[in-house]
C-alpha cells in the first residue's frame, strides 16, 4: 500500500512529489497525458506571465533566455525536475475508478490498480473546457484549444471570449495572416486581467479597425460558414470560417465528487478543505493547486500554490508517525 497517490503530473502535483520523496514516502503520481499535460497543449508561442524564478519547485533554478519564460522553456524546466528528483511517474495512465475503504482508498486505472492510505487531487483544469452549450458547437471549425496560428492563414476567424487567451489568439493570428479576425465578447470591455503588454496591443487593433469586437454579445447558434450573434443592437451573424472558443476551463468536479469531497454553497463551487493542511472534508484526501478555487481558476497559479505541496505531505508525515489509537 502506498503511503499517497498523487493524481497530476503538473508543476503541482511534481511539487507534491518532491515532498513526499523527500520525506521517504511510498508515493505514486498518476496522469492521463504526458508530464505537465497542460503546459503542453498551451499555445507553442505562449509567454508566461511570471517570472521564472516563481515557476520553479524543487530547489532547481529555472534559468531562462527572456524576461517572461516561454512555454518550450517550462518543458524543458520540468522535464529536468522530474530527472533530477527521479520522481516515480505513471503517465498516460487515466484513472477509472476511486472509492474509499477502511485503510485508505482503492483506486482503479487503466494500466492497473492501487491501494494508498492518501489522496493529493492536483489534476489542474485545463482539459475540460467550457462549453457555449448552443447549437453547433460540436462542428469540426470550432476549436476550444489553440496551437499555432498557421492553420487560420487567409481564414476569416471569430475569437470568442476576452480574457488572456482570446487577445492573444486573436493578437497572433491577426499578425500572422488570417483574411479577418472578429472578437465576441460577452463583457463590455477588454478584460482588465489581461496580459499588461497585451492589453494595450488589441485595444489599438481595435480601434483602428484591424480586428473587429462585438460587446455585450452572446452566440447563439453556429453553422458550418456562419456564426448567429445578439447584442444591444440586435441579432448578427457573420460569415467565417472557423470559430476559435477561448471561454477557459473547468476542474474535473466529477472525481471530487466520487470521493465525497464537499462544495462551499459560492458561485464558484469551491472545495471544502482546511487551508492549513489542504485536507478536504475527506479524511486522507488533500487538494492542490487550481483545483482548490473552483470554478475561480485565476485564483491559482503555479506561483502561489507551490506552498501546498509542503503543507500537504508535513500534514501526512505528521498523522502517519503519530500513535494509532487500538
Amino acid at each position: 500500500m502506498y503511503d499517497v497517490l498523487i493524481i497530476g503530473a503538473g508543476p503541482i502535483g511534481l511539487a507534491c512529489g518532491i515532498e513526499a520523496e523527500k520525506k521517504g514516502l511510498q508515493y505514486l503520481i498518476l496522469d492521463k497525458g504526458t508530464l505537465v499535460n497542460s503546459l503542453f497543449h498551451y499555445p507553442m508561442n505562449m509567454t508566461f506571465f511570471s517570472t521564472s524564478d516563481k515557476l520553479e519547485i524543487g530547489e532547481i533554478p529555472f534559468i531562462s533566455h527572456n524576461a517572461k519564460p516561454t512555454r518550450s522553456e517550462a518543458l524543458e524546466y520540468y522535464r529536468r525536475v522530474a530527472a533530477h528528483w527521479n520522481l516515480k511517474l505513471h503517465l498516460y495512465e487515466e484513472i477509472t475508478t476511486l472509492h474509499k475503504t477502511t485503510e485508505g482508498f482503492n483506486l482503479k486505472s487503466s494500466k492497473g490498480e492501487y491501494a494508498s492510505r492518501n489522496l493529493i487531487v492536483a489534476t489542474g483544469f485545463y482539459d475540460r473546457p467550457f462549453l457555449l452549450g448552443i447549437p453547433g458547437e460540436n462542428l469540426p471549425k470550432v476549436k476550444h484549444y489553440y496551437s499555432e496560428p498557421h492553420p487560420y492563414f487567409g481564414m476569416n476567424l471569430v475569437v470568442v471570449g476576452a480574457a488572456n487567451s482570446a487577445v492573444d489568439v486573436a493578437l497572433e493570428t491577426y499578425r500572422k495572416g488570417a483574411k479577418s479576425v472578429t472578437m465576441i465578447i460577452r463583457e463590455k470591455e477588454i478584460g482588465e486581467n489581461v496580459k499588461y503588454w497585451a492589453r494595450p496591443d488589441i485595444l489599438n487593433r481595435i480601434q483602428e479597425g484591424s480586428i473587429k469586437a462585438f460587446f455585450e454579445s452572446e452566440i447563439e447558434q453556429i453553422t458550418t460558414d456562419e456564426v448567429h450573434f445578439k447584442n444591444p443592437e440586435g441579432k448578427q451573424r457573420i460569415k467565417n470560417d472557423f470559430v476559435l472558443a477561448m471561454t477557459g476551463y473547468e476542474p474535473n468536479f466529477e472525481m471530487l465528487e466520487q470521493l465525497g469531497v464537499s462544495f462551499h454553497a459560492d458561485e464558484y463551487k469551491t472545495p471544502v478543505y482546511d487551508p492549513n493542511t489542504m485536507e478536504s472534508n475527506v479524511e486522507g484526501v488533500y487538494l492542490a493547486g487550481v483545483v482548490c478555487g473552483g470554478y475561480k481558476t485565476n485564483k491559482w497559479f503555479i506561483e502561489n500554490s507551490r506552498v501546498h505541496a509542503p503543507s500537504i505531505v508535513n500534514a501526512i508525515s505528521k498523522k502517519d508517525s503519530s500513535p494509532k489509537e487500538h
